[in-house]
C-alpha cells in the first residue's frame, strides 16, 4: 500500500470511530481555515464546523464504510480521500447511503488537518 493510501486509511479509520462516539473530539482534525459543506450547507472553521457536527439531530450513529479511494493531491503533500458507505442513526434498522470527501493537508508537524469537507446522503 502507498503512503497515501495508508495515511487515507488510518484518517478514515480514526475520523468515523471518533465521529461515531464523541463528535467534539473532531475538534482536532481542523483549522480555521478548514471548510465542512454539509448537505448543501457550508461552515468554515473549526468552532462552526464543531458546532455544526455536534448539533446533528440524532444520539447514536454508526458508519459503515464500503469504498475508500485517495490521490495525492498536491506537491505539498496533500491528499484527496473519497469515501462512500452507509450509517445508521438512532434506532433505525435501515441504513441511509452516503459519500464523503475529504481534502487532507500536511500540518508542517509530520501529521494531517482536514482543509476541505464535503458531506452528501445519496438518496434513491
Amino acid at each position: 500500500m502507498s503512503g497515501f493510501q495508508e495515511i487515507a486509511q488510518q484518517f478514515t479509520e480514526y475520523y468515523y470511530t471518533t465521529f461515531d462516539n464523541n463528535r467534539s473530539n473532531l475538534a482536532a482534525l481542523y483549522r480555521d481555515q478548514s471548510m465542512l459543506t454539509f448537505e448543501s450547507n457550508a461552515v468554515q472553521g473549526t468552532s462552526g464546523i464543531v458546532e455544526k457536527l455536534v448539533g446533528l439531530p440524532f444520539q447514536k450513529i454508526k458508519h459503515q464504510v464500503a469504498t475508500l479511494d485517495a490521490q495525492p493531491s498536491s506537491e505539498q503533500g496533500g491528499i484527496l480521500v473519497m469515501v462512500t458507505g452507509a450509517l445508521l442513526v438512532d434506532e433505525e434498522e435501515r441504513p441511509m447511503n452516503y459519500t464523503q470527501v475529504f481534502q487532507l493537508q500536511p500540518d508542517g508537524h509530520g501529521s494531517y488537518f482536514v482543509f476541505n469537507d464535503m458531506f452528501k446522503l445519496i438518496y434513491g
